[in-house]
């Protein structure tokens, strides 16, 4: 997931394929979420299947920060609030 370069988004779903756990993406979501802040992880290149930013009370706010973090590395979202996965998904040469 940190090989996730600037202005790409991966989804939940192909992180845990990647890493050898499919059907696991509430648990990637779950280990992002309770990541300590010093790691250098591009937390916010990850999305759900739909395209979109999860929105959640527990995530206090980082919903809204991800999205603005994506927008500054030129990330289009549509006025549904969604990026579209053909565009902007890495890798976009395996899907």
């Amino acid at each position: 997931m940190a090989c996730i370069p600037a202005g790409w988004v991966a989804t939940y779903v192909q992180i845990a394929g990647m890493a050898g756990l499919p059907g696991r993406s509430r648990l990637v979501g779950h280990v992002l979420r309770h990541l300590d802040p010093a790691v250098k992880i591009p937390w916010h290149r990850v999305v759900n299947a739909k395209g979109e930013v999860s929105y959640a009370v527990s995530r206090n706010g980082s919903d809204a920060v991800q999205r603005t973090l994506l927008e500054q590395e030129g990330v289009i979202f549509d006025d549904r609030g969604r990026i579209d996965l053909s565009r902007w998904r890495w890798p976009a040469s395996l899907m």
